[in-house]
Formats: C-alpha cells, structure tokens, sequence
C-alpha cells in the first residue's frame, strides 16, 4: 500500500463521517460498495487518491415469507398465500397476515400502499390478489360484487361423488358462532359453486370447483352439507387429516386488471392432494 492509500473501510469513513464502524461494514457485505465501476465486498482492499468509491443504494427488501410473489405492477399485486394464515388482521389475530405482511413489505421499499380486494379463508392456500391504490380497489371490488372473476379451487373431498359434474346451489347463513352452515327458506344468502370430478382414489375424490358466488366459507359448507367434506376440514366433519391441512386451494383467478387487459394468473394445487 503506498503511502497516500487507505483501505476501502477507512475511504468510506472519510466519505461519509457520520457512519459507524458496523454501518460501513454493512454497506460493504451488501455489495452497495463500488470501486472504478467495480463490486467490492472486502474492506482491507487499498484505494489509492484517483480511485472513484461509489455507495449504491440499498437493495429492495426481501419478499415476505411465507407469501409467493406471483405479479406485481403499478396496480395490483397477486400472491400465492399458504394454509394457515390470515388474509387479513381478526380480533385475535393482528400481527401476521398476508395484508400486514404486504402492507410492511411495501412500505419498506417506499411503494405507496397496499389495499385488500377479496379474502381466502386460513385454512385455504392459493391465489389473493391485492390493489395498489383506491382506484384499484374499487375497480377489482366492484368485478368481484358483480361475480365476473373466474375464481377456480380445488379439493380433495372424502367419498366418492356422485356424476362427474354438477352444479351446488342453496342458501348459506352464519350462526351465533359465526360457522357457515345451510339456510332455511329464503334466510341467508345465495350460493352457487360448479364442481367436475379430476380423479378418483379409494374413499376420497379430487375435484375442481368453480365459484359463482363467492361466500364466506362457500365451499367447506356446501361440500359437507352434501355429505362430501373436504379432507382435513374438521370443523365442517372431515374424519381424516392426512396433510394435517384442509385439503382447498385456489388455483386459477381471473379479473380484468385496472388498465383494462383480461389477465388469469395459475398457482397447481399441492400435489400431495392426490395423495390424501
């Protein structure tokens, strides 16, 4: 090193006078440290007076887990949530949800806000798309009232359906525990969900299900009042949980998007559903 020369670690101190020891360290580690253009990732390397050393700006932050970032764009973001975790924050639950999880993750990069669109229960995996702004929102809310989104799950349900197509149509309402369960008369809300066999096993079947209407708990509650419980949804008497998961997810959603293109994003069911 000649004499006129520091390491890199003593350049930048120079450079930026109000950076700690642990701070430059950081910076350097995260490849943020450029030499004449190049990376450098070790602080005892000798600059010499003529060398231009570069700060670069911190890397975005890292996508939440357990989230799977399917799209992102200037209007919406589509992810593949997991079995287990909210959508949204409950009375007993704030902290982790797929909302707070994307809400804290764009905050982090400086990009705006994120509003929620639609909901899957905990218990379900699959596809949540998420607005970027209230113009957003409201566009994808209001598809969403009027049921043009293709929304397309699948399930393994216990027992063998009956046909290899039909359609599920009834009336659902919410007791005193908030549990969905079949309405009498004209009490409660329509329901309509459109089923085909994918393939059979022994004592359970993989089916697809095709949303109409788009309730709360819609397909947990009509597959059981059928006789046909999704495998692993004890709540709603499913007597086998071989996945220790319910055995739901949804796979295919379709929405025209803010700028006005028909988009479908696919997330494939867990394989092991055709094992359960």
């Amino acid at each position: 090193m000649r004499s006129q020369d520091l390491t890199l670690r003593e350049r930048l101190r120079a450079l930026f006078p109000g950076a700690s020891g642990r701070r430059v360290k950081v910076w350097i580690e995260a490849s943020r440290v450029r030499v004449n253009g190049v990376v450098v990732r070790r602080g005892d390397v000798s600059v010499g007076p003529g060398d231009r050393v570069e700060l670069g700006p911190p890397p975005p932050p890292a996508f939440p887990a357990p989230l799977r970032l399917v799209h992102e764009d200037a209007h919406v973001v589509v992810v593949d949530k997991p079995a287990g975790l909210l959508t949204i924050a409950t009375a007993s639950e704030r902290g982790r949800t797929a909302h707070r999880l994307l809400r804290d993750w764009v905050a982090a990069g400086g990009r705006g806000r994120i509003f929620v669109v639609h909901r899957l229960d905990r218990e379900t995996s699959g596809l949540l798309v998420f607005a970027r702004s209230p113009a957003a929102k409201a566009a994808l809310q209001a598809q969403f009232r009027a049921r043009t989104p293709e929304r397309v799950y699948v399930a393994r349900v216990e027992g063998a359906l009956r046909g290899d197509e039909g359609t599920l149509a009834g009336r659902l309402a919410e007791d005193r525990a908030l549990r969905v369960r079949p309405a009498r008369g004209q009490q409660g809300r329509e329901a309509i969900t459109r089923w085909r066999v994918l393939a059979r096993g022994r004592d359970s079947t993989l089916a697809e299900l095709r949303l109409v209407t788009g309730r709360r708990g819609q397909l947990r509650a009509q597959l059981a009042a059928l006789g046909h419980p999704i495998v692993g949804d004890r709540a709603y008497g499913s007597r086998r949980d071989p996945l220790r998961r319910v055995c739901l997810h949804a796979t295919r959603l379709g929405f025209v998007h803010p700028d006005g293109r028909r988009v479908v994003f696919e997330s494939p069911a867990p394989a092991a559903f055709r094992r359960a």
